[in-house]
C-alpha cells in the first residue's frame, strides 16, 4: 500500500477555531470558524489539494472532534487516513486564535494532559511507508515528548537519510519541557534529514544560529542537501552546497498569518515530486503560502494548482 503514497507527514493534528473579526482580541471576538489544524496535517492537506497522494501519521481522540478530523481528511481534503489512530481516552486538541494582529495572530493551544498525537507509534506498515515513500516530512514538534519522540526517531532511522527526508524545524515552546531539550533533540534529528525548513528563530533552536546565512552554513555542515530559511517579509533563503539565493515574497493583503507555512510545505513537496529544483519548488511554495495568508483558515484555505500558477504569473507580470 505504501508504494502508492507520494508523501507521508508525521506529527500533530487538531481542530482550529479562528476568530473572523480582524484586529479583534479574545475579549472582542464573537464569531469563530472551524477547520482541521496541526502543521504536519496541514502540509498533507496542502499537498493533496495540489493533486498529490498524501498521508499523515497522527492520532485523534475518541470524540466528536476526532470524528470530524477523520471525515474532513478523507472526504473533503483527500488525505489518506490509514495512519491516523484513535486514542481511547485523550481528547482531540483544539487551537483558538484571534486575528490581532492578522500577520501574527494570538492563539492558545489546548493539549492537556497530553495530546493523542503525542502517543503515535510505528507498526510495520508505517515503517515501510517511511522507508519507501518519495517524501517523508517530519515536524520537529513530534520530538517533544515520548512516545512520539521515540517513534519519530525510529522512522528517521528506518529511512536511512534517503533523499527528500525533510525536517520542519517547527518549534512551539509550550510543547517542550525546556528550550535546552528542544535544542538537543531537534539538533540531533538533523542527522537523519536531507532538507530542513524553518524561520530564523527555529534555526537558532536547531543549530544555534539565527542569522540566515550562518544558519544555512550550519545546516549544510550537518550534511543536509538543502537548507530553507524563511525570512518573513524579506523572502526565503534557499541554500545548497553549490548555490544560494534569496527568493522574494509575493505581496498579498494578509488576513491570517497562520497556515501560510503549512501551505508552503505542501507546495514545496509538490514541486519536489514534480522534479523541480529546490529553488523552483520554493518559488511555488512562496505563492501557495501567500494565498493562504490572504485567507482566514488553514486546511480549508489550501490553494489549487491553477490558483498557485495564476498568482505566480501575475507576480511575474508585475516585476
Amino acid at each position: 500500500m505504501s508504494a502508492e503514497l507520494e508523501l507521508l507527514t508525521v506529527g500533530r493534528v487538531g481542530v482550529d477555531f479562528y476568530g473572523e473579526e480582524l484586529h479583534a482580541g479574545f475579549v472582542e471576538s464573537r464569531r469563530f470558524q472551524k477547520s482541521v489544524g496541526g502543521s504536519p496535517t496541514n502540509v498533507a492537506v496542502a499537498a493533496a489539494r495540489l493533486g498529490r497522494r498524501a498521508a499523515v501519521l497522527t492520532k485523534v481522540g475518541d470524540d466528536g472532534l476526532g470524528d470530524y478530523v477523520r471525515h474532513a481528511l478523507e472526504h473533503e481534503f483527500g488525505v489518506d487516513t490509514r495512519f491516523v489512530g484513535t486514542h481511547p481516552t485523550l481528547r482531540t486538541p483544539i487551537v483558538v486564535a484571534v486575528m490581532n494582529p492578522p500577520e501574527d495572530p494570538a492563539f492558545v493551544f489546548y493539549r492537556a494532559p497530553k495530546a493523542p498525537d503525542a502517543t503515535i507509534e510505528a507498526d510495520d506498515a508505517v515503517r515501510e511507508a517511511a522507508r519507501t515513500v518519495p517524501i517523508l516530512w517530519v515536524s520537529a514538534g513530534a520530538l517533544a515528548v515520548e512516545p512520539s519522540r521515540g517513534t519519530t526517531k525510529a522512522l528517521l532511522a528506518e529511512r536511512g537519510r534517503a533523499r527528500h527526508t525533510i525536517l520542519d524545524l517547527d518549534y512551539r515552546p509550550s510543547f517542550w519541557a525546556s528550550e535546552g531539550e528542544a535544542r538537543s533533540e531537534i539538533g540531533r534529528a538533523l542527522s537523519g534529514a536531507t532538507m530542513a525548513v524553518g524561520n530564523r528563530a527555529e534555526c537558532d533552536i536547531a543549530v544555534g544560529a539565527g542569522d540566515p546565512e550562518q544558519a544555512a552554513d550550519e545546516l549544510l555542515a550537518r550534511g543536509l542537501e538543502v537548507a530553507v530559511v524563511k525570512l518573513g517579509g524579506d523572502g526565503v533563503l534557499v541554500a545548497t552546497p553549490d548555490e544560494r539565493r534569496v527568493l522574494p515574497p509575493l505581496e498579498v493583503d494578509v488576513v491570517c498569518g497562520l497556515g501560510a507555512g503549512d501551505a508552503f510545505g505542501g507546495a514545496l513537496c509538490h514541486g519536489l515530486l514534480a522534479g523541480l529544483s529546490a529553488f523552483e519548488a520554493v518559488e511555488l511554495a512562496n505563492a501557495a503560502g501567500a494565498i493562504v495568508a490572504s485567507r482566514l483558515l488553514c486546511a480549508d484555505a489550501m490553494p489549487t494548482e491553477p490558483e498557485v500558477q495564476a498568482l505566480l504569473e501575475a507576480s511575474r507580470a508585475r516585476s
